[in-house]
C-alpha cells in the first residue's frame, strides 16, 4: 500500500530550525512528485514545497521562499522539508503529500501522511 509517514516537527523558538522527513512505504512510486502542505489559520491546506518527479525546478509558497528547501533521496523514497528562519506563523501541522503530477492544489494529491506538529514561539 502506498504510506507516507511525516517526521521532524517540534517546538522550536523564532529564527530557529526545523528538518522534516516523508518517509514513503517501498509501493510509493518515487517518479511522483511528492509536497508539503499546511492549513494556514483559518483556511484549508495550502501547499509549502513541492517536489517534482523529473528533476524540475522545486515549487515554493511565497511566505516561504528563500527559508526553506525541499529535497529527497530517491533511495530511500523520502522527501525533506529544511526550514530556516522559522516565523510564529509557520506554525501548523505539515503534511506530505504524493501526487502523480507536479501540482500546487491539494486536490491532486491522493495520498497523505498524519502531519507533523511545527510550533514556533516567539
Amino acid at each position: 500500500q502506498v504510506r507516507l509517514v511525516e517526521s521532524g516537527g517540534g517546538l522550536v523558538q523564532a529564527g530557529g530550525s526545523l528538518r522534516l522527513t516523508c518517509a514513503a512505504s517501498a509501493r510509493t512510486p518515487s517518479a511522483w512528485a511528492k509536497g508539503w502542505f499546511r492549513p494556514a489559520p483559518g483556511k484549508v491546506r495550502e501547499f509549502v514545497a513541492v517536489m517534482p518527479p523529473n528533476g524540475g525546478d522545486a515549487l515554493y509558497a511565497d511566505s516561504v521562499k528563500g527559508r526553506f528547501t525541499i529535497s529527497r533521496d530517491k533511495t530511500r523514497n523520502a522527501v525533506f522539508l529544511q526550514m530556516n528562519d522559522l516565523k510564529p506563523e509557520d506554525t501548523a501541522v505539515d503534511y506530505c503529500g504524493a501526487a502523480r503530477r507536479s501540482s500546487t492544489w491539494r486536490g491532486d494529491y491522493g495520498y497523505w501522511g498524519q502531519g507533523t506538529q511545527v510550533t514556533v514561539s516567539s
